[in-house]
């Protein structure tokens, strides 16, 4: 039998049955029947296991490369075509070879190419269309199509007296083999002809194949030119669903401390390419088995040790808890900024726990949303993100209380952010959604699973439907706003911002219909207020 929320299903890897919630919180989400044929359920697939038969994989299928950036066989065509050695490289060709062997077509986002020619001859052969220098010094030129993405191509180079961050000293070379022995790692070494025909310099191939994530040569020296590699290790590991290599892993232990050189932009751009992967619970496990943790959220390192009651969460401290959440938020949330929630959410529990004096955790949401305004700081967030991700962290407790609120309340709260247009749950009210997320999440690692978030969701599809039929904050502030109080002798102030709420929950309740029966109740009150001074 299934668990009434979400159970691992069936004989293939990384599969698993949810609750038919998740398509309503993430419309990116399609039901489909799961192996064991539990119809009612939702089956999510991951990324399937690679054949235990051993596949030779000597080229690529290039066709849907070009299908999806049709200039790139331009590119590569032109520049042989004037006698420059040309391959695609890179993540292009790295998640090529992922689906060669895991049996579904390559779908690259960009297309990053490597030549011999010297920038000045790219240059010349592509001077008919805009140009990005986005990286000259280093040989990196983005070139832009009239339709599609651009293509960005790269001269052959050799690098060299880093400082932690970047090279110091480039240099052009005619010879491939030099630049890809310059890369982070053996998954990302990989080349192609325009034809699709495989150049493995590294074991690439075989690292893919037995998804090893393994440094290109020494990796103390590859991991001490650029610190960032080290993150961008552990988000291959969840992106490729694969292990680090011992060597690899001991060496990023090794350098750990260094990140702290890297800016916080590269930091936390790495992060959220971590989280977006559906496998940021094995991360946040890496990132503390290598010692990254501490230099990059420390307060969620700090989670470690920090006891709760048993009789509501079982599966042990914060931490703990903490990473169980990100494990169930996994399998359905693809926001990650959501997903950065459900990792923060409880970030104020060791101040609460210290401020009671060991007695409890009272007020742990306010004080994580504080703490949290500081770790997006930290991270370089816009101030949009900032807002999103302590709104969710402020009140995440909050909405379990929904069902008990009263009906004014609840439209108020559902209503902020909502997208009028939007069709369904998540798209019309994609901030209330993405909380209703980080309760399931919560709630589905502790003792409350189902019965913790069920009630939020039915009553939240009765307020939709009453929404419909009565309107939204906005028809509220329609019918009456603080001018209209205003206009009646209403001081600006805290009083008018007590008649103007009062009047909008009876308005969202359905109590009052029109603007005139909005104005008379207004008129009641004042006169009741002034009665009474």
């Amino acid at each position: 039998m299934c668990h009434p929320a979400l159970r691992v299903c069936g004989p293939r890897r990384n599969t698993l049955v949810a609750h038919p919630v998740y398509s309503l919180l993430n419309p990116r989400i399609r039901l489909r029947q799961s192996p064991c044929g539990c119809r009612s359920r939702l089956w999510l697939e991951g990324r399937a296991s690679y054949s235990r038969r051993v596949m030779v994989i000597s080229r690529i299928d290039v066709e849907p490369i070009y299908a999806r950036h049709p200039y790139a066989r331009v590119v590569l065509d032109r520049l042989a075509a004037a006698g420059h050695d040309a391959f695609l490289i890179g993540g292009v060709v790295r998640d090529a070879v992922v689906a060669r062997l895991e049996g579904h077509p390559s779908a690259p986002r960009e297309v990053d190419i490597a030549t011999s020619a010297q920038t000045a001859s790219v240059l010349a052969l592509f001077k008919e269309r805009p140009i990005v220098r986005v990286g000259e010094r280093f040989g990196v030129l983005r070139i832009v199509p009239e339709t599609g993405a651009p293509v960005e191509v790269a001269t052959f180079r050799t690098e060299g007296d880093y400082d932690g961050r970047r090279p110091q000293r480039v240099a052009a070379t005619d010879e491939l083999a030099q630049d890809v022995r310059r890369r982070d790692l053996t998954v990302n070494g990989l080349a192609a002809r325009a034809d699709g025909e495989l150049i493995d310099l590294v074991g690439g191939i075989k690292d893919l194949r037995a998804r090893c994530i393994r440094a290109i040569g020494d990796p103390a020296v590859r991991f001490a030119e650029d610190r960032l590699r080290m993150l961008r290790a552990v988000r291959f590991a969840c992106q490729l669903g694969g292990t680090i290599h011992p060597d690899t892993a001991d060496a990023i232990r090794d350098e750990a401390g260094g990140l702290a050189l890297i800016s916080r932009e590269r930091i936390s751009a790495e992060l959220f390419r971590l989280l977006e992967t559906p496998r940021s619970a094995e991360g946040v496990e890496l990132l503390n088995d290598l010692g990254l943790l501490e230099v990059v959220l420390p307060e969620v390192a700090a989670l470690q040790g920090v006891p709760q009651p048993e009789e509501y969460h079982p599966e042990g401290d914060v931490y703990v808890h903490t990473v169980a959440a990100v494990r169930v938020a996994d399998r359905f949330v693809s926001d990650p900024l959501v997903k950065l929630a459900v990792l923060l959410h409880d970030i104020g529990k060791p101040q609460a726990l210290l401020r009671s004096g060991g007695a409890n955790m009272g007020g742990h949401c306010a004080m994580g949303a504080r703490r949290a305004a500081a770790v997006a700081r930290r991270l370089r967030l816009s101030r949009e993100q900032t807002h999103r991700l302590g709104f969710l962290i402020k009140n995440h407790m909050r909405i379990a209380d929904f069902p008990r609120m009263g009906r004014g309340k609840q439209v108020r709260f559902m209503s902020e952010g909502e997208v009028p247009d939007g069709v369904g749950l998540a798209a019309r009210f994609p901030q209330f959604a993405a909380l209703l997320q980080l309760l399931v999440a919560d709630c589905e690692a502790s003792a409350h699973k189902a019965s913790g978030w069920a009630p939020v969701l039915h009553e939240a599809l009765r307020v939709v439907e009453h929404m419909d039929e009565v309107g939204s904050l906005a028809k509220a502030r329609s019918l009456i706003d603080g001018d209209v109080l205003i206009g009646m002798g209403v001081e600006p102030g805290p009083g008018l911002g007590r008649i103007l709420r009062s009047l909008h929950d009876r308005i969202l309740s359905g109590e009052i219909a029109t603007a005139e029966a909005a104005r008379e109740a207004a008129r009641r009150m004042i006169d009741a207020s002034r009665e009474r001074t």
